[in-house]
């Protein structure tokens, strides 16, 4: 088993001989354990004065200490200059806060004082615009338009603008102060004849206000649907200041009363609104459900009626669970308040305004008598172009009696309807006689579709 069996084993040391290596290795820990306890206590005593270190009785080499020591003033010197510069920071970020202040004030100021003559010169371009372009696009759309039948007592004049965001209400600037003079936060003026009358002429939409609408004294809930569709609301649902009626019976008498009212007899929902769209002549009175045939069943679902009146035609779509918004104007007349009565949505933008609906989106497009001769051509061109906007592939454009004089009709409309791309599915032609057969008017009604590409 020899030798080699005795070499894979080490022998076992005297003991004399493993005292020393022990001792060795207690002394090199405790080396290490000093020399790290000097070197934590210079760092953290970073004001340690040289004379202080020089009668440390450690076994450390002079120029250890010496490198030591130099550091040490540097960081301290560092610091200083640290401590200083971030003073001087705080300093300057104040100074710069308060001419940041200064300067905001005095932009608010200089805008303030120069904004009127910059918006005049803003005009002034535009006016160049017109003056050197009048048959563009932009000239057509931002120009003045004479009205067919002369001077208007709604408008107060006989040109109307189309409504392009602020551009027409600077054109206003008095009545457009006058509309933004009010209490902020309190009761809101009643101003709707004068706030209507500035839409008309192409300020539209309105801004906005910070104030109150006036509410009606004693309002009661509306009546629950369907009962709420063909049911008169109560006086107190509204505020009747502006409007020459201070009733509902008053508004409903003008049927029979002598003059001319806008849809005079629209209020009165057991009279001629109660019969409308039920039944289909064969000529200019189409019916609701014939109309609605022309298309599978349940694709007809969400409508726009253009100047809708007292919104019957909304109620009678209703009653077939289709949803129909109808636009209006107030002309001596609760229309709006009297469309929500219903329980059906009012909108309260004019026929010029830019119809605020996504493209592609309508099933169903209605109007009637509103889009007519009395609109300038250029206008009512713009309009229809807006209604196949927002038309979707497929939907209906009802007109509903259109009306007009002569040879218009030939010679002006049917070409213009022809250039929007509609698909004619129907149409009527017949005179107009509540006026007599002197004014030589035509109704014109038809029901166009959108191509599907």
């Amino acid at each position: 088993m020899g030798s080699d069996g005795e070499d894979q084993y080490p022998r076992e040391q005297p003991p004399h001989q493993q005292a020393p290596t022990q001792y060795s290795k207690l002394k090199l820990l405790l080396l290490v354990i000093l020399t790290n306890l000097l070197t934590i206590f210079f760092l953290t005593a970073p004001n340690l004065s040289s004379h202080a270190a020089k009668h440390l009785n450690l076994p450390l080499r002079e120029e250890f200490a010496t490198s030591l020591l130099l550091l040490l003033r540097q960081l301290n010197a560092t610091r200083g200059h640290l401590v200083a510069s971030q003073s001087r920071v705080s300093t300057l970020h104040k100074k710069l806060t308060s001419a940041n202040l200064l300067v905001r004030s005095l932009l608010i100021q200089l805008n303030d004082s120069s904004s009127n003559s910059s918006r005049a010169t803003e005009l002034d371009k535009f006016n160049g615009v017109l003056t050197g372009r009048s048959s563009s696009e932009l000239g057509l759309v931002l120009g003045a338009h004479k009205l067919p039948l002369g001077h208007s007592p709604r408008t107060g004049t006989d040109e109307v603008y189309q409504p392009v965001g602020a551009g027409n209400c600077l054109l206003y600037k008095d009545e457009l102060v006058q509309f933004m003079s009010y209490d902020v936060e309190g009761e809101c003026p009643v101003d709707d004849v004068f706030s209507q009358r500035l839409m008309l002429k192409g300020c539209e939409p309105l801004p906005r206000r910070r104030c109150h609408p006036k509410s009606p004294a004693g309002y009661v809930e509306p009546a629950p649907l369907p009962k709420s569709l063909w049911a008169m609301p109560p006086d107190t649902s509204i505020i009747w200041d502006p409007y020459s009626c201070k009733n509902y019976k008053c508004q409903m008498d003008r049927e029979k009363a002598p003059g001319f009212y806008d849809c005079k007899d629209c209020f009165n929902l057991h009279g001629r609104e109660k019969t409308r769209w039920l039944s289909d002549t064969g000529g200019l009175d189409y019916g609701v459900d014939q109309v609605l045939g022309m298309k599978p069943p349940g694709t007809i679902r969400i409508g726009l009626d253009i100047g809708g009146g007292s919104g019957t035609f909304a109620a009678r779509m209703r009653e077939r669970n289709i949803t129909i918004v109808t636009t209006t104007m107030n002309l001596d007349g609760p229309f709006n308040s009297f469309i929500a009565s219903r329980g059906l949505v009012p909108l309260h933008v004019s026929v010029s305004q830019r119809l605020p609906l996504f493209e592609n989106t309508m099933d169903m497009v209605h109007s009637m008598h509103v889009l007519s001769n009395w609109i300038p051509d250029a206008m009512l061109e713009f309009t229809l172009y807006d209604i196949y906007r927002v038309l979707r592939p497929g939907g209906l454009f009802w007109l509903d009696h259109f009306f007009c004089r002569g040879l218009q009709l030939n010679q002006t409309y049917a070409p213009m309807i022809d250039r929007i791309g509609f698909k004619k599915l129907r149409s009527n032609v017949g005179m107009k006689l509540d006026r007599g057969l002197q004014e030589r008017e035509w109704y014109f009604s038809a029901l166009f579709e959108k191509p599907m590409n």
